[in-house]
């Protein structure tokens, strides 16, 4: 059998095939994920799952013109290799190479650049809507996961997507909905009557000849729509979209190439808001990730084989695995602390405190909005809410973080995993905002441990502490240092001096302090002599401690994971400014006003001098 991938060079190359050669391509679409993914790291399972049915998409549709979009975008490699990328498709993830994620400048087959959850409705309504106001014809799909279809603002565009009666189709990829296979195969059977062209003609004329009978023509097309709904009530859930203004289909076989490409010819032909629901397996083909397809959601470089990471960095623990052992210390010691996190009780290490304390444990969907206010709600009742969530979602919950906690100055202690830069998945997921958008907040405390040993500490201090806390920590292992045993809270405000130089001055915050640390040990060899302050909070700053060092040392240099405007180098400049200090040498080091591309964690912080490089190399600029 000759293979079929290396002739696809855009979805046009598909339209000829047989039924039999789409199931070959799938095949091979799912070995050639498989291959790259083991390789490169990435979003498998999701991938895995939508082979067919991204098949057929652009089997039936034609895009460019007609606009794909896909929310999130975990699912999109199918998409990319089918969409002339297939010859790069080993780059994927890497620095330079194609994203992980649908981008706008990359393909005109990506109409719009995805990467957080819930945002496809919306942007397909709007494209809908573009589309009707130019007077153009085109299809719009919008695919969305039953995660994601969760989210507040699914809901919201549901909603607006239903009123408007626009043509627009959403696709429900459904991979946790368990459904015999009977019911399957009857679901299947009769929505392929259903969207049928003969069949829809038929309705369609009914319902225009029962209008024209004066009198009873209106009670009577309301029953025969009410019978209608009511039999698709017992055999299919699409009544609730119904509601909302949709064209419900399905639930269809999401793997079944005969049924898909039937059934999506026929909904290419109706008019108004549809609404797909496919049902998929996660991980589909290869068995670690349909077995464990939690563990293949986003996943590190692995072998084929067995499934089994390849890891890096010994057995060093991880921050997430640091958090996840402490707050289950401290669980334990106090009953007011409960856990919350958005859709990721892995990935944020909240499933071990879950399986401890299941009554002390929610997990509220991908909702981070939702999810901070409950949180601020449990905290009026007495409770110590601990909200686990990547820092780059939780931008997504701002104003319920000013409004609804810091406002009432509510115990809600936010732990940000992933933030800085955090690699491959780029600027969809790099957490360089939470300093800048959190430390203008009043009532707020922000800080970030150098190490391991000090998040346990930190943790512990935000428990004490009584009012709204931000903890940030970088995606990764940490250094192996020495745990203390015990756990104490440390004085709010206050930074650690942990060298003495009096040439330069390094304030450092959080995941920067031991590359400047190693930085200062390099300038001691050239007779450079250093200052390294541990500086643990953005807000409040040890206010006493900078001035004190600032005024005896004149050349100060400030290190942040985080971008420049409005961070932490913001605030110590802003607090030099309100003490009057004058002629200062300040340079600060951090990303600058971009967003930052997707990489390895190493060669970006190298790009961006946020490595002992870098430091060493502004420190002699500033003493230059």
């Amino acid at each position: 059998m000759t293979g079929l991938l290396d002739g696809i060079n855009g979805p046009a190359d598909i339209k000829s095939f047989t039924l039999d050669e789409l199931a070959q391509l799938a095949g091979e679409i799912r070995e050639e994920i498989v291959s790259v993914v083991s390789k490169n790291g990435g979003h498998l399972a999701s991938s895995l799952g939508t082979v067919e049915l991204t098949i057929a998409l652009h089997y039936i549709f034609n895009a460019p013109r007609d606009k794909l979009i896909w929310d999130v975008g975990h699912q999109a490699y199918t998409h990319k290799i089918l969409t002339g990328r297939r010859d790069r498709f080993d780059t994927l993830r890497q620095y330079g190479g194609i994203s992980g994620f649908p981008r706008r400048d990359e393909s005109p087959y990506d109409t719009f650049g995805v990467g957080h959850s819930g945002t496809s409705i919306s942007a397909a309504l709007g494209m809908a809507e573009a589309r009707c106001l130019k007077g153009e014809k085109y299809r719009v799909i919008a695919v969305i996961g039953d995660g994601s279809i969760a989210s507040g603002m699914a809901f919201e565009g549901l909603n607006q997507t239903g009123h408007q009666e626009k043509d627009m189709i959403v696709v429900l990829n459904d991979n946790e909905m368990s459904i015999s296979p009977n019911v399957g195969a009857l679901s299947s059977y009769l929505n392929r009557i259903m969207t049928g062209q003969l069949f829809n003609r038929f309705r369609s004329e009914m319902k225009n000849f029962l209008k024209t009978i004066p009198g009873i023509g209106e009670s009577v097309l309301k029953l025969v729509k009410q019978a209608e709904e009511s039999f698709k009530g017992l055999i299919i859930p699409g009544v609730f979209f119904e509601e909302l203004g949709f064209r419900y289909i399905g639930p269809i076989q999401g793997h079944r190439l005969d049924h898909l490409i039937e059934n999506i010819k026929n909904v290419k032909k109706l008019e108004g808001p549809i609404l797909i629901h496919v049902i998929t397996t996660k991980g589909k083909g290869y068995p670690p990730a349909e077995k464990d397809p939690t563990s293949f959601h986003g996943i590190g470089s692995f072998d084929i084989e067995t499934g089994k990471p390849l890891k890096e960095g010994g057995n060093l623990p991880t921050y997430t695995e640091v958090f996840a052992d402490t707050i289950l210390k401290l669980g334990r010691m106090d009953k007011r602390i409960v856990g919350i996190t958005a859709g990721m009780s892995h990935g944020t290490g909240l499933h071990k405190f879950s399986e401890e304390f299941p009554d002390r444990f929610y997990d509220v969907g991908i909702a981070e909005q939702h999810g901070v206010t409950f949180a601020a709600g449990l905290a009026t009742g007495g409770f110590i809410p601990v909200a686990a969530i990547y820092s780059t979602f939780l931008q997504r919950a701002y104003d319920q973080i000013v409004h609804d906690v810091c406002l009432q100055k509510l115990p809600v202690i936010f732990v940000l995993d992933r933030a800085g830069i955090v690699g491959e998945d780029g600027p969809t997921h790099h957490g360089l905002f939470d300093y800048s958008f959190l430390r203008h907040i009043p009532n707020i405390t922000v800080m970030a441990p150098k190490d391991e040993n000090e998040l346990q500490h930190m943790l512990k201090t935000a428990v004490d502490c009584g009012n709204p806390v931000s903890i940030r920590y970088p995606r990764g292992k940490g250094y192996g240092v020495k745990f203390d045993t015990e756990l104490k809270a440390l004085e709010i405000g206050k930074a650690e001096v942990i060298t003495e130089g009096k040439d330069v001055l390094i304030l450092a915050i959080g995941s920067m302090v031991y590359p400047a640390l190693a930085a200062a040990r390099r300038l001691r060899e050239e007779n450079i002599e250093v200052t390294v302050v541990n500086s643990r909070f953005v807000k409040p700053l040890d206010d006493d401690l900078i001035i004190t060092l600032a005024e005896k040392i004149r050349k100060v240099i400030t290190v942040e994971e985080n971008v420049l405007d409005g961070g932490f180098g913001s605030a110590v400049l802003e607090l030099m400014e309100k003490n009057g200090l004058q002629n200062l040498r300040v340079k600060r080091i951090g990303v600058q006003d971009r967003f930052v591309e997707y990489g390895t964690q190493e060669l970006l912080r190298s790009r961006y001098g946020l490595d002992e490089e870098g430091i060493v190399r502004t420190v002699k600029w500033l003493l230059d």
